[in-house]
This record gives structure tokens, C-alpha cells and sequence, in this order.
């Protein structure tokens, strides 16, 4: 996938392509878009007529006759009639299309928002979340300044251009309209030719943009193993480097605009003061009134004015176009792990486990899992125990499907994962994940998320089943207690009673404890392991432990080393095989 600001292919297929993503979000408000242009139309023509009724007023009064000055008065309120309503008018385009504009936004957003959240853990392991929100705020902004100003600006510019040639030809010559023409033809192919150029030095900047705002969430985020280092000092030198960069681009950037306004600017002033001397000469001939003269001006003030502001318009949406197809891209992203919508449902009539000859690794060349099988009976409480790097962990994503095997098949009831409805199957799993991460929410809040529909009173049960409740009335603002990003607020003990009572309050037939004591003390650690004993009655519970102690209990006991299964049995069947079980006891007893 593309980080940052990505390179896109500098032809039209490229807007075309962008273009066709975004129409279909548009289309929901059609009635909205068309007497949106109505709008437009309307404000054009009255922009167009503008100039005429000041010729108009100018000519009156320059026939310095007193029988005129109603006549004058007339114009002057039609003037200001005319420029009330192309505001107006204007205003409410942009109120109607806003709507439109903003829908679109909104559904693009949750889109996006949807994709990311069902990609696979691979992606979310290997993203940048500073310049992934990047990209996505430059986005969906992007889609809102391209619509705005590409159909009500730059559109309805051109409308306009072509009506003042076509008039100022049939009304004073062909040298005004080809005057304009040329100026015009050449101003556009500036632009484009110095916008596409500059493109790079935007690029630059928003790629440096990314990486420093990557670097202060990262650092941010991990603030504490900063402070435990003694390394602010760092972390500052090391962002102010990317923000160096940031500068060095901005830079380059602004010179490149200085070149690109100064071009315009030239090509603008030729074209004016060229058409204002055949005016002045045609007026000074007899050819044209004062009121043409003053016509000829009004319409290159109405034509140039917003001719220089396209030259900005024209940038902003090349680089918004650019923007846009970032975050599209990230709806190209797929998924290594099928969510099978279409699959079977999963039916756990008992929640027996079965691991089948499984093969994995997270990389091709790093072997995780090797041949493994295992087999959890249902409604029993089991321990998978090993030492580090052994695959433990490992299995509970497998069993979750956050990554799928390489070879061999897991099953639950007899049921393979892989044809399963991906929702169905982690709805019956409940899991205590050995990295406790909370929301920056209430307590109540970060156990209820493991079942939104439950009752106040259930989520109390179940922080008294996690041996919380006691903890938590001790506060002052008791269950409304904010954890802090990241639960950070709380101890490593509390965020993980606070994991635990969200897996009881989900209350799925299957339930996994990834070394889910290895932060409370002994006290909390016997409360607790006396609920996950009364919670495996009624539940297939797996138990990864790294203490044996915690695991004495347990109906069978699997011993990984290296991927492979070594030994298997209950406690006091391994201790008696005298071999790498009971070694490890030992190990720790002593």
C-alpha cells in the first residue's frame, strides 16, 4: 500500500478515474444538483448583463441632458438589482450543493472508516496511524474543494469566457475576442504546465508532513518509555529533523508559486492593458462611446478576476485529486482473511477444539507453528503453556482468524473456520488479551464494549466476577472514571481485571485467558483464577500461561516448544513424565 502522498499518473485518466469514484456519492441529492445549476445559470447571465447596464449608465449620462436623470436612476437600480441577485443567487447554489457536497463526505468517510476497520491485523500491525489519518482528512477535504470549486467555479468560468468573446467579437471586432483568446490560451497552458511541475515540491511537503506528524503520535503514544529512558531529548531532535525536511519543502513550494503567480500575473496585464489601449483608441476615434470603454473594462475585471483565481483553483485540485485517490487507495487494500459474508453461520452445539496438522508463520522464511495438532475437549478447561516464542499466543489468533493457517485446519465442532461466516465465528470467543488496551472512556464504558446490549446491572456482576467491583467504588467518580488513553490512568493489574470483566460480560462458549493473571498480585490473582474455574464449568476455557502455578487445575495441559507439540497430560501426569513440563516447574518452584 502507498503511504503518504503517493505519485499519481499525469494524465487525464487519472482525474477521470477519480472522478468516477466520487460521482456515484453525489447522485443521491439529484434534485438538490439541478436547481443548484439553475442557480448558476441564472447567476451567470446576470453576471453577464452587468456590464451592459453600467455602458448603458455611462452613455446616459454622458449626453449630460436633465430629461435623462430617470432613466439613469433606473439603471443604476437594475445595476444593483442585477449584482443583488448574482450574490444571492451564488449563496444559495452554495447552500444546495453543500448538502450534497457533505453527504457525499459522510458516506466516503464511513466507507473508508468500514474498510479499515475489516482489513486484516497484518495491515493494522504494519500501519503508520499519523499519516494514515493524514491521508484520510487531506481526503475526504479534497472531495468537498473539488466539487465546490470545479463545478460552481471553474465551470461556470469558462461559461462565462465564452460568452464575453462571443459578445465583444460581434460587438467591436475580432481583435478583442482574439485578444482575450490568446491571453487566455496562454494563461491556461502556464498553469498547467507550472502547476504539473510544481506538483512534486507539493508532494515533498505532504510526505514530510506524514512522516512528523507520524514520529509525534508515535512518540506521543509512547510516552512513557521515553521518560523511562531519558530520551525527550531525542524525540524532540528526531522531530524537528522530519519537521526540517517539512520546512525544506514548504520552501521549494513557495518559490515554485512566487514563479507560478508572477507568470500569471504578466499574462494577465498584457491581456488588459492591451484590450483598455484598443478601447481607448476605438473611443478616441469615435468608433466606441465612453460607456464601451467602460464595458470593455468591466469585462476583463469580470473575466481576469477570476481567471487568476483558477490558476488557484486549478492547483488546489490537482493536489486534491492527488489527495482523494490516497484515500481510495486505501479501499484497495484487501483483506488476507476472507470475512466469509456469505459462508455458514457457526453452530457451537458443544465447543470442542481441533487443531489439525497446523502450519504457520508470520513471515515465509520464520516458521511459527509447525505441523501442529491438538484437540480441546468440549467444556473443558485447558492450559497451553511453553516457553516464549513457543506459538502460544499465536494459536489464539489463529482460533480468531485474525491471520488464516498455511497448512493443516482448525475446527470447532467439527465445523472448519475457514468456511465460516468470519462475525459468526469471533462472537462465540471471548478473549483476555495478554496486552491489555483500553479506550479513553469510562470504566463502564470498556467492559460494556464486551456486550453492548447488556443491562447496568450485568456489567456490575461481571466487574465483581473480575474481582473490580471493590476497586472501582473506591474511586470518585466510581464506574464513570476515565482510563486515560490507553487505560494508562489505570495500574497493569487494573486494566487487566478490567479485560477480564469484558470477556465475562461478552459470555461466549469459548473463552481464552492469554497470560490474563500476569499483572496482579498474588491476592487478586487467586479471586480471579477462582472465577475463571467456575466460569470453565460452563465454557471450553483455554488457559495460555507462562506461571504453572495457574494452571495446575486444568482438566489437560498442552506443553509447546517451538512450534511443536512436546508433551501433553494433566499436571500431575506431566510432573510424573519427568520431562520439559516438569523441568520448567522445578524451574519455578525453586
Amino acid at each position: 500500500m502507498r503511504r503518504g502522498f503517493s505519485v499519481p499518473n499525469e494524465n487525464d485518466s487519472f482525474n477521470i478515474r477519480v472522478f468516477k469514484q466520487v460521482v456515484p456519492y453525489l447522485l443521491e441529492f439529484r434534485t438538490r444538483i439541478i436547481v443548484a445549476f439553475g442557480c448558476l445559470v441564472l447567476a451567470k447571465l446576470a453576471s453577464v448583463y452587468l456590464p451592459f447596464v453600467l455602458k448603458y449608465t455611462v452613455d446616459t449620462l454622458d449626453q449630460q441632458q436633465s430629461v435623462v436623470l430617470l432613466g439613469t436612476i433606473g439603471l443604476i437600480a437594475a445595476y444593483g438589482v442585477l449584482r443583488l441577485a448574482n450574490v444571492v443567487l451564488s449563496e444559495l447554489r452554495d447552500m444546495l450543493f453543500g448538502r450534497v457536497t457533505e453527504r457525499a463526505m459522510r458516506r466516503i468517510s464511513m466507507k473508508v472508516f468500514s474498510h479499515l476497520q475489516h482489513l486484516d491485523l497484518k495491515f493494522h500491525l504494519d500501519r503508520k496511524t499519523g499519516g494514515l489519518a493524514r491521508d484520510i482528512e487531506r481526503g475526504v477535504s479534497g472531495i468537498s474543494f473539488v466539487m465546490r470549486f470545479f463545478v460552481f467555479n471553474i465551470g461556470p468560468t469558462l461559461i462565462e469566457l465564452m460568452l464575453v468573446i462571443g459578445i465583444l467579437t460581434s460587438k467591436y471586432g475580432a481583435k478583442y475576442g482574439l485578444v482575450i483568446a490568446a491571453s487566455v490560451v496562454v494563461y491556461i497552458t502556464f498553469t498547467v504546465y507550472v502547476t504539473n511541475w510544481r506538483l512534486k515540491f507539493i508532494r515533498e511537503a505532504n510526505m514530510a508532513d506524514n512522516r512528523s506528524n507520524t514520529r509525534a503520535v508515535d512518540s506521543l503514544l509512547n510516552f512513557e518509555t521515553v521518560k523511562y529512558f531519558n530520551n525527550e531529548d531525542h524525540e524532540i531532535k528526531e522531530y524537528d529533523v522530519e519537521l526540517a525536511a517539512w520546512e525544506k519543502a514548504r520552501r521549494k513550494n513557495r518559490l515554485s508559486l512566487f514563479a507560478l503567480n508572477g507568470g500569471q500575473a504578466l499574462v494577465i496585464a498584457t491581456a488588459m492593458t492591451s484590450m483598455l489601449l484598443f478601447a481607448a483608441l476605438d473611443v478616441e476615434a469615435g468608433a466606441m462611446t465612453l460607456g464601451d470603454f467602460v464595458l470593455v473594462n468591466a469585462f476583463m475585471m469580470q473575466i481576469f478576476m477570476p481567471l487568476n483565481f483558477l490558476g488557484f483553483v486549478y492547483r488546489e485540485i490537482k493536489g486534491s485529486l492527488t489527495n482523494i485517490e490516497n484515500m481510495f487507495d486505501l479501499l484497495k487494500v484487501e483483506t488476507s482473511v476472507s470475512r466469509n459474508a456469505d459462508g455458514k453461520r457457526l453452530d457451537v452445539s458443544h465447543g470442542a477444539i481441533a487443531f489439525e496438522n497446523v502450519t504457520f508463520g508470520y513471515a515465509k522464511e520464520r516458521t511459527i507453528l509447525n505441523n501442529l495438532s491438538l484437540n480441546i475437549k468440549a467444556g473443558s478447561k485447558v492450559a497451553i503453556v511453553g516457553p516464549s516464542g513457543s506459538g502460544k499466543s499465536t494459536l489464539t489468533k489463529l482460533l480468531c482468524r485474525f491471520y488464516d493457517v498455511t497448512n493443516g485446519e482448525i475446527k470447532i465442532d467439527e465445523q472448519p473456520i475457514s468456511q465460516l461466516e468470519l462475525d459468526s465465528l469471533r462472537k462465540v470467543i471471548a478473549v483476555v488479551p495478554q496486552d491489555t488496551v483500553l479506550f479513553n472512556a469510562s470504566i463502564f464504558d470498556n467492559i460494556h464494549y464486551g456486550n453492548l446490549a447488556a443491562t447496568k446491572e450485568q456489567v456490575i456482576a461481571a466487574s465483581e466476577a473480575a474481582n473490580l467491583k471493590t476497586f472501582v467504588e473506591s474511586l470518585k467518580e466510581g464506574f464513570d472514571t476515565h482510563v486515560g488513553e490507553r487505560g494508562l490512568k489505570l495500574s497493569g493489574g487494573e486494566k487487566q481485571r478490567v479485560a477480564i470483566a469484558r470477556a465475562l460480560l461478552k459470555d461466549s462458549p469459548i473463552m481464552i485467558f492469554d497470560e490474563a493473571t500476569s499483572a496482579l498480585d498474588s491476592h487478586n490473582e487467586e479471586a480471579i483464577m477462582r472465577t475463571i474455574k467456575q466460569v470453565a464449568r460452563h465454557h471450553t476455557a483455554i488457559m495460555i500461561a507462562h506461571r504453572l502455578s495457574t494452571v495446575t487445575d486444568a482438566d489437560h495441559i498442552f506443553y509447546l516448544e517451538q512450534g511443536q507439540l512436546v508433551e501433553e497430560g494433566t499436571h500431575q501426569q506431566l510432573l510424573e513424565k519427568n520431562g520439559h513440563y516438569a523441568a520448567l516447574w522445578r524451574s519455578q518452584s525453586q
